[in-house]
């Protein structure tokens, strides 16, 4: 049981630097105490160190086999990788504040929604369907806790988003902010106003996702000692 210790530590760490701070009250008196700009570098700094720890100590711990790894588990992850990775691009300065990686410095507009018309929570999404593909090629007992834990914090990030939201809006701002935006629909991908309005902000950034697609499958052996492709 001891060999567990580090993966239970991580596991304890990377909840505790999630949850705590967003108890209420604790994040906003810890900017007052440190301004917002310390504050958030402190904060992305400390997540990613226990992520790392978290994910390094995932492949240290015992192997358990839940079920086996094959060629055809491994082209979950690959298969959904476009999607993931468009949806990170895509959600980073979205123009509604409500989320993970939204744009704070404006007041969401419901007549330019911009990638919100598609889903409000690209980051979450992208969270959620990355965790999920990967629990198929790594059925070990660590790495289904670790990508259960990221699949389910990113699930129940997005009422707690969506609840911030209505309570920072009026009944009717409300009404029409999320009249405006979708959990989840391709709908706007066949609306020729929304890709015109758009188009300045999309297919520029669909060379990113290209560009960060194969330097995730380039560095994947590097970085974690195991090939991501279906060999």
């Amino acid at each position: 049981m001891t060999d567990w210790l580090e993966f239970a530590a991580a596991l304890a760490a990377f909840f505790a630097s999630h949850l705590l701070p967003a108890r209420p009250g604790v994040r906003e008196r810890l900017i007052a105490l440190l301004g917002r700009r310390l504050y958030f570098a402190l904060y992305g700094t400390i997540s990613l160190l226990v992520l790392g720890w978290l994910i390094l100590a995932a492949g240290r711990a015992p192997f358990v086999e839940l079920w086996p790894q094959t060629p055809a588990t491994r082209w979950v992850p690959n298969l959904s990788a476009p999607v993931v990775w468009t949806l990170v691009v895509q959600g980073i300065g979205l123009p509604w504040p409500w989320t993970l990686g939204g744009r704070r410095s404006a007041a969401f507009d419901p007549d330019r929604p911009g990638f919100a018309a598609i889903t409000r929570h690209p980051l979450l999404i992208a969270l959620m369907l990355w965790s999920a593909a990967h629990l198929f090629p790594n059925g070990d007992l660590a790495h289904v806790i670790l990508f259960g834990t990221f699949f389910g914090l990113s699930l129940a990030a997005i009422p707690m988003f969506d609840a911030r939201a209505r309570r920072a809006l009026t009944p009717n701002e409300a009404l029409a902010a999320f009249g405006a935006t979708a959990l989840f629909s391709l709908r706007p991908l066949v609306d020729a106003h929304w890709l015109k309005q758009n188009e300045d902000h999309l297919f520029p950034r669909l060379l990113a996702v290209v560009a960060l697609w194969a330097a995730a499958l380039a560095l994947h052996p590097i970085l974690l000692g195991v090939s991501p492709l279906p060999l």
